[in-house]
């Protein structure tokens, strides 16, 4: 594929914050002095925009909070890594410059609220390398539908089949294959159990971003 349209996601494709994210739910759960916490809350909330995972935790938890206070509280426990040590994946910098230079238009959508995508990028220097930034609570639904996909595409001015999606995480992946994207699946260490699951349903794969070619 000549990739002259791509997408690319932020958590866990072009920055290393996953880990920060497995733990958001807990850290906030633990604030409340909520301290039985389900296996698999990580797993729940994955694929949820912020409101969407305060809302079900406030209902799940039955939280004597405002949605609009659990969002905030929950935003102020990421926002100071995304300010301050969250990090390019090594080898990202190389190869978005590489495609900008070939004349791809890139964009960024994520479900992390857009002025912590762009804060986050724009510090790490590349922000200025995409057209443009969307996000899950703009378009008002997770990545386990193609929506935000969909959306961005239709800024950058392309079809879906002329479209590349990159992806770290399997239900993305999956979403954006239904809407018929060109899908790269990217590897990252949280996604791990899922990667073989990944790799069969993408078009595409990167392990390490320093062998990706533009």
């Amino acid at each position: 594929m000549d990739k002259r349209f791509a997408i690319f996601d932020m958590d866990g494709t072009l920055v290393d914050s996953m880990g920060y994210w497995r733990r958001v739910g807990e850290e906030y759960l633990l604030s409340k002095g909520v301290e039985d916490q389900p296996a698999d809350l990580w797993e729940t909330l994955q694929s949820m925009t912020m409101p969407q995972s305060a809302a079900w935790l406030i209902r799940r938890f039955d939280l004597a909070v405002p949605q609009e206070q659990a969002e905030a509280e929950m935003d102020a426990v990421m926002v100071d890594h995304y300010l301050h040590d969250i990090p390019l994946k090594p080898g990202v910098m190389d190869c978005l410059t590489g495609l900008r230079a070939r004349g791809t238009k890139m964009c960024v959508a994520s479900n992390t609220p857009a002025p912590l995508v762009r804060a986050c990028l724009e510090r790490l220097g590349v922000l200025d390398l995409f057209d443009f930034c969307v996000s899950g609570e703009e378009v008002g639904v997770g990545k386990d539908r193609p929506d935000i996909f969909l959306a961005a595409a239709a800024r950058l001015g392309s079809a879906p089949e002329d479209t590349a999606v990159y992806e770290d995480a399997l239900f993305a992946v999956r979403s954006a294959k239904s809407a018929g994207f060109y899908v790269v699946g990217v590897y990252d260490e949280v996604g791990a159990d899922e990667w073989d699951q990944l790799c069969a349903l993408a078009d595409e794969t990167v392990t390490e971003w320093g062998e990706a070619a533009p």
